[in-house]
């Protein structure tokens, strides 16, 4: 394959598009509030993002590279097809589920961070605890979309892996250093316009190919390979049914999701965005299902791919570049490449943000540094984005299964980060024993479960259970969704034990030694105004969840316990007076 020059000017040129919106943003965000609260202006934004860019910024947090690469292969590869590709619906189902019950109580008491609420009710330990998960999530996304990247340039242009890696990530981390959450979210809508074009412009070129037999046809006959409509066996349907629950309600706990809530202008257009990303991530998925469909239909053979076909060379997972380039005009795979690119940087640059975000604020200054200036937490993020930028880098050059890393976290975000929002925000008086019982049975039982892609074998064999070609044990039983109803339950049975056995007088008080239940409200708690600046709340938003007021909807189905700091914080109640 010769070096393409057009191609990688082509590259540059969206490169250099995608800087200069950055820094366009970053401008913004100086002029955008006080000097006081710069810290909030990087990592929500001001709360003043309107509904377009949040809808575009929250649409391209999902349609990343691997949602892109993912669908096209899943409805690809023979014996998954369109059935297995469940990431279009799964992330829908997601969004509409967290703008439902999530977004609301979550914008609505004016949390900066996912963790906030974690910290308020658990404390600042518990927060460390759940910090480790979210972050490996965050990170290890970024880094294998990163991986998919480099592989991707490399098929269309010819050029070094590594060095399309690292530019990307530079580029990346660029613009999100200088601008914070205004940056990522103006370059979102350039990125997803790229997406939305690039694809859909490639797609009727691909099927017009002569090797392209019609996809209507190879949907529900075998031609080149089984009909990539797919198909869902007996023995399969708990795990697809695990994988299914894995993301729509995994996908509701990431800070990704919940920075782009937290910088709404309301809480009622926080739901509105989620709403609306969730109809974009459908549409978005379309094209890519076609690519995945045109790479099932064609007689590989009769192009200059050749023979064997990207199934047999386990090339699977780069049909989506593949069918660019050998199935599309030079310029067209060229236009596609930049769709793909701008994927990869739309989801990178929002993990990198997360991950910074949630390191300044939760761990650093609200556990170590609760006096910091704006200052001090600006340049904190500052750093922890380069570190954090670099470090999926490296991993993204260096690790052999950076996938299998990614799969595993987020299956504890599922297991681990789920079970502990929805006791926070919707089950009354758990606390931090419960948490941390519940956060060790869900990871136990996670990682007892196995990881076939991290080749890590069972300890437990659930029902079901077969060994694999490769000598693997794969798990036909359900056991992630298993795992994370365990640590629900033990979150809320150990919580309310707990509080029994010492206001009962079963244990003495000295026991108390997490002052969870006894001394909730002892000097090891972090001071509860820190957490919620009373300039970021809209009062009549808090009103139905006030203890003062009478039983009302909200209040019924929201954690008062974990709100509770609305009457002992003095800003509020001076507000409040006046």
């Amino acid at each position: 394959m010769a070096f393409h020059v057009e191609g990688l000017v082509a590259i540059v040129v969206f490169y250099l598009a995608i800087l200069a919106v950055g820094i366009w943003a970053a401008w913004k965000t100086k002029n955008t509030g006080s000097e006081g609260d710069r810290s909030e202006a990087i990592i929500v934004g001001g709360r003043d993002i309107g509904l377009l860019v949040g809808g575009f910024t929250m649409t391209a947090t999902w349609v990343g590279g691997g949602y892109i690469n993912g669908t096209a292969e899943a409805v690809y590869v023979p014996g998954y097809g369109l059935a297995w590709a469940q990431a279009p619906i799964g992330y829908s189902l997601s969004l509409i589920l967290g703008g439902l019950f999530f977004a609301k109580p979550m914008r609505s008491k004016g949390y900066v961070t996912m963790l906030d609420p974690f910290q308020q009710l658990y404390g600042k330990r518990m927060g460390g605890l759940l910090f480790i998960p979210a972050l490996m999530g965050e990170m290890f996304w970024a880094a294998a979309i990163f991986s998919a990247l480099g592989a991707t340039i490399s098929v269309i242009i010819d050029i070094n892996v590594n060095i399309s890696v690292i530019v990307s990530a530079l580029i990346a981390t660029m613009y999100t250093l200088v601008g914070g959450l205004y940056s990522v979210a103006y370059t979102d809508v350039v990125q997803l316009f790229c997406i939305f074009m690039g694809l859909w412009i490639s797609v009727p070129f691909a099927m017009s190919h002569p090797a392209v037999t019609d996809i209507g046809l190879t949907a529900v006959h075998h031609v080149y390979q089984a009909p990539w409509l797919g198909s869902i066996n007996s023995l399969d349907i708990y795990t697809w049914l695990d994988n299914f629950f894995l993301l729509t309600l995994g996908g509701i706990p990431w800070q990704a999701y919940f920075q782009r809530v937290l910088s709404s202008s309301s809480a009622t257009y926080a739901q509105v965005l989620s709403f609306l990303a969730a109809f974009g991530s459908l549409v978005m998925a379309i094209p890519a299902i076609m690519i995945g469909a045109i790479g099932a239909s064609t007689a590989w053979n009769q192009t200059e791919y050749g023979v064997p076909d990207p199934k047999s060379k386990k090339e699977a997972d780069m049909i989506l570049p593949i069918v660019l380039q050998y199935l599309c005009p030079v310029y067209i795979s060229f236009f596609g490449l930049g769709a793909v690119s701008a994927a990869v940087m739309s989801s990178a640059d929002s993990s990198i943000l997360s991950a910074s975000s949630m390191f300044a604020r939760n761990i650093y200054q609200l556990s170590f540094r609760q006096n910091a200036s704006d200052r001090e937490i600006v340049w904190v993020m500052r750093i922890t984005i380069l570190l954090f930028g670099a470090s999926a880098t490296a991993m993204a050059l260096l690790a052999s299964s950076v996938y299998g890393l990614w799969y595993l976290s987020s299956d504890l975000v599922y297991i681990i980060i789920f079970p502990q929002l929805l006791c926070v925000l919707f089950v009354k008086g758990t606390n931090t024993y419960g948490a941390i019982a519940g956060y060790l049975f869900g990871l136990v039982l996670r990682i007892t479960g196995g990881e076939p892609y991290l080749y890590l074998q069972p300890l437990i064999f659930y029902p079901g259970w077969y060994q694999d070609d490769n000598d693997l044990y794969i798990q036909r039983f359900p056991f992630k969704t298993l795992a994370m109803l365990t640590s629900f339950f033990t979150n809320v049975t150990v919580s309310y034990l707990a509080k029994y056995l010492f206001e009962s007088g079963t244990l003495p008080p000295k026991l108390d030694f997490l002052d969870a239940v006894v001394a909730r409200y002892s000097r090891e708690h972090m001071d509860k105004a820190t957490l919620v600046k009373s300039d970021n709340i809209v009062l009549n938003e808090l009103a139905p969840v006030n203890p003062r007021h009478s039983l009302t909807l909200s209040s019924t189905f929201t954690n008062k316990e974990a709100f509770n700091y609305v009457d002992s914080s003095p800003e509020l109640s001076n507000t409040e007076d006046n």
